[in-house]
């Protein structure tokens, strides 16, 4: 295969090579595609296929993506604004504008109102690069009043240049660079030398699962010391030939990290059409690693287990055998004991049987996920490795970039979140906090200084949640700082551990745990419409009732008092839950209970439902 033309540029390619490994984003993009012209590292699913740009189109696209947004007036520094779903012209733009020198702004695409607008405002945006009309639409008011200087549309719409002068769109932009610049590698190479590894990349904000929504200001060194603390923990475990499934949102600190991987570790990147559709999405890219947040995984584990209640009898038993067996083998495995010739058959056996297909389901070569953003529980991981289906779960935060420690390869310990990645140290303060220090950590909050030096002391970060390290030096964290329960009796207890167990059962989506100067504890619990569907009839409903109709059944108000019984039997006596209440609705992102994220605003649940909590006491 030929050199493409920017491979000739070997002067200017040196002048980027300031030391042995890349400083900055523009630096690492380079390098990868220099030295690498064949391996296609981004792709997409579309019509039930997945198609890949070929380098020489993925570095020429971003090359005059960067161009031709220089042109449209964006320079170093600009705050610019991504109000998009998850796609690889979502990558395309982060890239060119990283190289370019600008700050990137992402914005949960479901934001809209008042949180859209102080995030603008508060970040000083002045340029949006946004999905498409529905979009554009949120922003109209600044636009009109030039808050926001211009914008540009990743999907074509045609009729948006009538109303809005100030409008460019994805395609557009690449044929009027491509127009103006004849030496477009030596101008892109221009710009990508002018970037510094404490440049700002990056304002990431917060998605508040408590108060107002804070900006992380976070440095090209910094996301480029993160992808070298991955390395660093996963080298021999990611090559070439691996390849990921991108669904996550590029809003969210994890999904970002997801989106740059490839081009540390030379892999391919493949993105899904949409969280929708990601499970069917699998089958087709045929991932072998894919990172991903606990509500994915349970829901997995939710969909198996209501598919096996509706079976009959014998297949539920041979289930039921089935996870005996695998439960029995794995138990002596991770104490080191060798399993009898009888179990290994029997666990043979039980894959074959039941477990295979679930494998199946999900491409048939993934050799191991990614968890991270909120606990998982420790069946759902047990579960998932029986189907031979293996989960790291890892522990990191919009402040650490994402990742700072995750489970090995070679050894998890499930209701961990593994050791700490590359340079990442940690230690705890008397109360159990986890403190961090690394350099893959953020520069302190966009404007607000107070917040900033609250979490920010000679280089340590504290995280807010308290955790501890076990035996084996694997980091546990057993709650949030603020979330700590101290009931009236001077008890303190950890309500994500009790929330875990009742969110084990399918007809729990979401449990929040209450008691904080109260006498006892009580839960609020939202269930799980799909767990009740084929009892519905039986109790006088039809398969639409509403989940209100649904939450005054006394046969579901049973079944939920006898699994909040199974859970206190599992906890000691200050920590069972006296008292409960159905919530009539379910928790999404639309009616604020949830992140976009997919974690429950606890403080907006507690005010909203302060009327049914202060029922049970």
């Amino acid at each position: 295969m030929a050199p493409l033309h920017y491979f000739s540029l070997k002067k200017d390619f040196q002048l980027m090579k300031k030391s042995k490994k890349p400083l900055t984003i523009p630096q690492l993009f380079i390098e990868r595609v220099h030295k690498n012209n064949e391996n296609q590292l981004l792709g997409w699913v579309e019509h039930e296929d997945v198609k890949f740009f070929s380098q020489k189109e993925y570095w020429s696209r971003v090359k005059f993506l960067c161009l031709g947004l220089a042109q449209l007036g964006v320079k170093k520094g600009d705050k610019v604004a991504i109000l998009a779903k998850t796609s690889k012209e979502w990558h395309l733009f982060d890239l060119s504008l990283l190289c370019l020198g600008a700050v990137v702004v992402p914005i949960y695409p479901s934001y809209e109102g008042d949180d859209l607008t102080y995030i603008l405002e508060h970040s000083e945006a002045k340029f949006v690069i946004a999905e498409n009309v529905y979009q554009l639409q949120k922003i109209t008011p600044l636009l009109k009043s030039q808050k926001i200087r211009h914008c540009c549309l990743i999907q074509i719409e045609q009729d948006v240049k009538a109303e809005f002068a100030h409008c460019s769109f994805y395609e557009q932009v690449i044929s009027d660079a491509k127009a103006n610049n004849a030496d477009s590698d030596a101008g892109f190479l221009s710009l990508c030398q002018n970037i510094l590894e404490e440049d700002l990349a990056t304002i990431i904000y917060t998605s508040g699962t408590t108060g107002e929504p804070k900006g992380a200001m976070i440095t090209h060194g910094a996301i480029i010391a993160m992808l070298e603390n991955i390395y660093t923990g996963l080298k021999g475990h990611l090559s070439s030939k691996d390849r990921t499934l991108t669904f996550l949102p590029l809003s969210h600190v994890l999904g970002r990290c997801d989106s740059l991987i490839g081009l540390k570790f030379n892999l391919q990147n493949v993105y899904a059409e949409s969280l929708e559709k990601v499970i069917d999405n699998i089958t087709i890219a045929q991932p072998t690693i894919m990172i991903a947040v606990p509500r994915i995984f349970e829901k997995i584990f939710e969909g198996v287990h209501q598919k096996v209640a509706a079976e009959d009898l014998i297949k539920k038993n041979v289930f039921k055998w089935a996870v005996k067996a695998s439960e029995i083998y794995f138990s002596k495995i991770d104490n080191d004991r060798a399993p009898k010739t009888i179990e290994i058959l029997q666990r043979n056996l039980a894959y074959k049987l039941v477990f295979q297909k679930i494998y199946l389901r999900f491409g048939g070569k993934i050799r191991f996920f990614v968890s991270g953003g909120a606990p998982l529980s420790e069946e759902v991981i047990q579960f998932l490795r029986y189907c031979n289906l293996t989960v790291l779960e890892g522990y990191g935060l919009t402040e650490t970039i994402a990742p700072c420690a995750v489970n090995p390869v070679n050894k998890q310990i499930p209701g961990t979140v593994g050791l700490p990645l590359g340079d990442v140290q940690i230690k705890f303060e008397p109360d159990g906090e986890i403190l961090i220090k690394t350099k893959a950590m953020f520069h302190g909050y966009y404007k607000n200084p107070k917040e900033t030096e609250a979490v920010l002391s000679d280089g340590w970060f504290r995280t807010g949640d308290i955790g501890e390290l076990n035996s084996h030096g694997y980091l546990k964290i057993t709650d949030r700082k603020k979330d700590i329960i101290i009931t009236s009796g001077g008890k303190n207890i950890a309500p994500q551990k009790i929330e875990g167990l009742l969110k084990i059962h399918t007809e729990i989506s979401q449990a929040i745990i209450i008691g904080d100067k109260r006498k006892y504890l009580t839960a609020l619990i939202f269930i799980e419409k799909t767990s009740f569907a084929d009892r519905l009839e039986s109790m006088g409903l039809d398969r639409h009732a509403s989940l209100e109709k649904i939450c005054q059944k006394s046969e579901v108000q049973k079944i939920i008092k006898d699994l909040l019984d199974q859970t206190n039997e599992k906890l000691a006596s200050f920590e069972k839950i006296k008292d409960f209440r159905l919530v009539p609705m379910e928790p999404s992102v639309d009616n604020g209970m949830l992140t976009p994220s997919l974690k429950i605003r606890r403080k907006i649940v507690l005010t909203e439902l302060k009327d049914l909590i202060d029922s049970m006491y």
